[in-house]
């Protein structure tokens, strides 16, 4: 299985080392699924987290995180735009590379900005959900 992480799974899995962010990303990498990931994305993450106020987490460790993320990622180059697409324009990078890249899925906590991507053969899960799909958690 091939899916996108949405920024804000990533947020949430830094935030709190209980719930199904920390686990998704615990799990990594994994034979069951991988990730995939842009430049637009990457950079997003980086944005995201390094905006983070957390005093356990050094910028250090958020670059040793996103260098694991791009090591282990699929990386996928984007030669067409769907935009404007979604509700939210911002999310359109997103869905995006996960057309691109011919993924599955998109692994959100906002299901509700993609409405309407299973026109491109696509599903939008939440971690629980994306965990439970692949047997790491019941």
């Amino acid at each position: 299985m091939k899916v996108v992480i949405d920024t804000n799974v990533l947020v949430a899995a830094l935030r709190s080392r209980c719930g199904a962010s920390f686990k998704l990303v615990s799990v990594l990498p994994s034979d069951e699924f991988s990730i995939t990931i842009s430049v637009p994305l990457v950079l997003e993450y980086e944005d995201a987290l390094k905006r983070l106020e957390l005093s356990a987490i050094t910028e250090q460790d958020i670059g040793d995180f996103l260098d694991f993320l791009c090591r282990i990622g699929h990386h996928q180059e984007i030669f067409y735009l769907w935009r404007p697409f979604l509700t939210d324009p911002s999310d359109d990078h997103v869905l995006e590379v996960a057309v691109a890249a011919g993924c599955d899925a998109i692994v959100t906590y906002n299901k509700r900005d993609f409405r309407g991507i299973e026109r491109f053969g696509l599903r939008v899960l939440d971690p629980r959900e994306f965990l439970s799909e692949i047997g790491a958690i019941k």
